[in-house]
């Protein structure tokens, strides 16, 4: 019975370590694997540009294996000091930890092989582990709420720019015709998005007086409809932050959820005590 206390122990104290920060031990590994992840990211990057990755290949591999070793490590610890391991491997969080960690080890049964091409671009996974830095910003779980609060208004507001596209666009194309670019009304679509969102490639441009004229209030349009969404989503998050302002970085020792209210007692996903 006292060998149980003691496994029990050393779990959930591991358990505090990697899910937690608000312990020093908590906050210098969160520090740590920051670093691995960007380093981890810079190294793909790098090895990506033709010159770095012959002049330092050997380099770049032993420092993306000892990296792997890292995460590898890092995902067992995370699987076993949980009581409820499924919980995690099946979560988000679970399955970015090992679709970027599996490349590296995928490697090994391709190398020389034409897959290779395909294995460099699944290696790239690896960059899904910067989401991880969210556990570091408490305000991105109130963003995403927020984001999922505003989705049909925002679903809206794209509906009706579109429907303003199709308008412009097929007024574009009446006015300007073939010779100006304006081929099809499809064209004239493509050119009023362009133009609305401010982006302007400028392929296709308005020749005649009146062309310009309705161009000129598409470019204006586009200023105030780009403020519309950042309004929506910013109402929405002011009201996540105010009911979010209570909770903590306690983490659930089953199921490993966090973000519990500060006199919570049990995990708000599984309801196990806390």
């Amino acid at each position: 019975m006292k060998n149980k206390s003691n496994k029990d122990t050393w779990q959930d104290r591991l358990h505090e370590i990697i899910y937690e920060a608000d312990t020093k031990e908590g906050k210098l590994f969160d520090v740590i694997l920051l670093w691995a992840i960007l380093l981890s990211i810079a190294l793909v990057m790098l090895e990506s540009v033709k010159e770095y990755d012959a002049k330092y290949h050997d380099f770049f591999n032993a420092a993306e294996w000892v990296i792997t070793i890292i995460f590898t490590l890092e995902y067992i610890a995370r699987i076993i000091s949980v009581k409820k391991p499924k919980e995690y491997i099946f979560s988000f969080y679970g399955i970015i930890d090992l679709l970027s960690t599996i490349p590296k080890y995928l490697s090994i049964f391709f190398v020389g092989t034409h897959a290779l091409v395909a294995l460099r671009g699944l290696r790239l996974l690896r960059v899904f582990r910067i989401l991880k830095l969210t556990r570091f910003i408490g305000a991105t779980n109130n963003l995403s709420k927020a984001l999922k609060a505003s989705r049909y208004r925002i679903l809206v507001f794209i509906f009706a720019v579109l429907v303003l596209c199709i308008i412009m666009g097929t007024v574009m194309y009446l006015i300007e015709g073939d010779d100006s670019g304006f081929t099809s009304i499809p064209k004239g679509i493509y050119w009023a998005i362009v133009t609305l969102t401010t982006v302007g490639y400028g392929d296709i441009s308005p020749q005649t007086g009146f062309g310009q004229f309705i161009a000129s209030i598409v470019m204006i349009l586009g200023y105030g409809i780009i403020a519309i969404p950042t309004g929506i989503v910013t109402a929405e998050f002011t009201k996540q932050s105010e009911k979010n302002i209570h909770t903590n970085t306690k983490s659930c020792t089953s199921c490993a959820a966090n973000n519990h209210q500060d006199q919570a007692d049990f995990c708000h996903v599984c309801g196990s005590k806390l």
